[in-house]
């Protein structure tokens, strides 16, 4: 499929374009990222989503949008129920990202796109990211469910992973049972220790639940993973994980209701409800009294993904201004011909391609974080960096993209006031960006993570296309600052420095990846947008200083990402 004509409009419409045809990054960037023989398989199949996401997915993604689910507490008959009504675009989208691409499965077992092993990271974040730019909101049931199965066969008991893994990570559509988690509570947010949910033994093992869940997506889950304060303690040492059944074996609803859902701002087309557990049976996942350390795997594994997601939103409104820039005529001109707009283009594409290059690279950390202790501290600091940044940047060039659109952007026929709104999600969801930041410094204070990180970073640019001399000094201050900056805020409690911090670390490990990139074939543009991570990122500026002409370096930055 094509973009649409704009022959009889003055009003560039880019519903058809390939998404990963259209993207001068994709292809060489998965082929930097994952092993050659995967590549070579999964490259149809990257195309082939990359047509779906420009035009039946992002079709499919505007009518959820304007069609969220409704919640039926009773049947007609007078009985209690808790049914989620989704509309049949979204189940659709579903039944695209569960079973026909295997997002959730494609890392717990073989047999998904045809490839007979579980795939590594890399290869999940590259079809996520494409899937992403379409349709937001079921990326987060996706993430769980995903996050769910990992979380499961880490700590579960070896009879309940056996029985509901496959559940979870089946790609038939009738017997997959998604997944979410119930966390947040009204009294304690952010502040796990406080939660009042409570769990009950019981004589046969099992265990039941009773309390208010305040914020839960996709709360009609198959399974979800729950926290509960099973001891007689306060604070995080009297809280437990549990795994708790949508149905019983008998068939029968378990003893929870949905309250409402959720009236969002943003990934409107996914339910998000409140759930009132009354009793409700449910499994010991891990060891008592540890529920936060065993749930914080699953947590992480989110913010990975909403870091991903992000990404995902960014790279979809560069392409989107992109286009548009290259197709609206105004004062005789395109508006890519513009020297004002070539800056703001330039500067959505720094943005949008750091956080994929840390995407890549947290990663890369996880797949090797099992068996590599240095691999695990990298993915320990990485996973709120990408968490923390990525997300509030994404909501600056959606805003960004929007603009360069002008009225029609502000308008919800077209992508961007979707993104907009669901850009806003990053950085609330699994943390707000306090809570994330200062998790980076947590990660410093408990593990090596710090030390690690400056020794990848070192060994990215040594193995990299090396700047210009002439900014082969400012790279190198700027970089111990960083660090420095870092260490001081870790190491000498000061909390108040923790955003600062962490900004200076991701576009750190940022630009040290791009000079990496730079060296493989087909992102030889890479190293450009290095230089502008390092001098309007990492470099201080001073706002009433007249600055040399940039046109020529936002020129080249457009040259290769057309």
């Amino acid at each position: 499929m094509s973009p649409t004509s704009s022959a009889t409009t003055d009003v560039p419409d880019s519903r058809g374009l390939n998404l990963f045809s259209a993207d001068p990054y994709a292809a060489s960037l998965c082929a930097l990222y994952l092993p050659p023989d995967l590549h070579a398989h999964l490259l149809p199949h990257l195309e082939r989503l990359g047509a779906l996401a420009g035009g039946h997915i992002d079709a499919l993604a505007a009518v959820a949008d304007q069609n969220p689910p409704t919640l039926s507490v009773r049947n007609r008959a007078g009985q209690d129920e808790s049914r989620v009504h989704k509309h049949p675009a979204y189940v659709e989208l579903e039944r695209l990202a569960y079973s026909e691409f295997g997002l959730a499965a494609l890392s717990h077992r073989g047999g998904v796109l045809d490839w007979p092993a579980p795939m590594p990271p890399a290869a999940k974040y590259a079809l996520s990211h494409l899937f992403v730019q379409a349709e937001f909101g079921l990326c987060c049931p996706v993430s769980m469910t995903d996050s769910l199965a990992r979380t499961l066969r880490k700590f579960g008991d070896p009879a309940l992973v056996e029985r509901v893994l496959p559940q979870v990570t089946s790609q038939d559509f009738d017997e997959l049972r998604q997944g979410a988690m119930f966390m947040t509570e009204q009294g304690a947010g952010s502040d796990v220790s406080a939660t009042t949910t409570r769990a009950e033994p019981q004589a046969d093992g099992t265990w039941r639940l009773h309390g208010d869940k305040w914020f839960c997506s996709n709360p009609d889950a198959g399974f979800a993973m729950v926290l509960a304060r099973s001891e007689d303690m306060p604070g995080l040492k009297g809280v437990s994980l549990f795994l708790l059944p949508r149905d019983l074996p008998d068939g029968t609803h378990n003893a929870y209701r949905i309250l409402r859902l959720k009236d969002k701002l943003g990934t409107r087309s996914m339910a998000s409800g409140e759930i009132r557990l009354e009793g409700a049976l449910a499994w010991l996942v891990g060891e008592r009294g540890k529920g936060f350390k065993h749930m914080a795997d699953m947590i992480n594994n989110s913010r990975l993904s909403n870091g991903m997601r992000a990404a995902g939103l960014m790279r979809r409104a560069v392409t989107e201004a992109i286009y548009f820039a290259q197709h609206r005529r105004a004062f005789g001109k395109r508006l890519i011909d513009m020297p004002l707009m070539r800056r703001q283009l330039a500067k959505m594409n720094v943005w949008a391609e750091q956080a994929r290059s840390v995407m890549f690279q947290t990663a890369a950390a996880l797949a090797d974080a099992e068996q590599n202790a240095d691999a695990a501290a990298l993915a320990r600091i990485l996973t709120p960096l990408i968490k923390f940044r990525a997300c509030r940047d994404a909501r600056k060039v959606t805003g960004d993209g929007m603009e360069v659109r002008g009225g029609c952007g502000y308008i919800e026929e077209f992508v961007e006031a979707r993104l907009v709104r669901d850009a806003h999600l990053g950085s609330i969801w699994e943390g707000t960006s306090n809570i994330v930041a200062l998790d980076v410094l947590r990660a410093i204070q408990k593990t090596d993570a710090l030390a690690v990180l400056r020794r990848h970073v070192d060994s990215l640019l040594q193995d990299g296309e090396p700047c210009a001399p002439a900014l082969a000094d400012t790279q190198a201050r700027a970089l111990d600052g960083a660090f420095a900056l870092a260490d001081h805020a870790a190491l000498q409690d000061r909390p108040d420095l923790a955003r600062q911090a962490a900004s200076a670390l991701y576009h750190a490990l940022s630009l040290a990846a791009l000079r990496r990139e730079a060296r493989a074939p087909g992102l030889a543009g890479r190293g450009v947008l290095a230089d502008q991570v390092l001098l309007h990122r990492l470099t201080p500026r001073d706002p009433c200083a007249i600055p040399a002409d940039e046109d020529a370096a936002c020129r080249a930055m457009l040259a290769h990402a057309l």
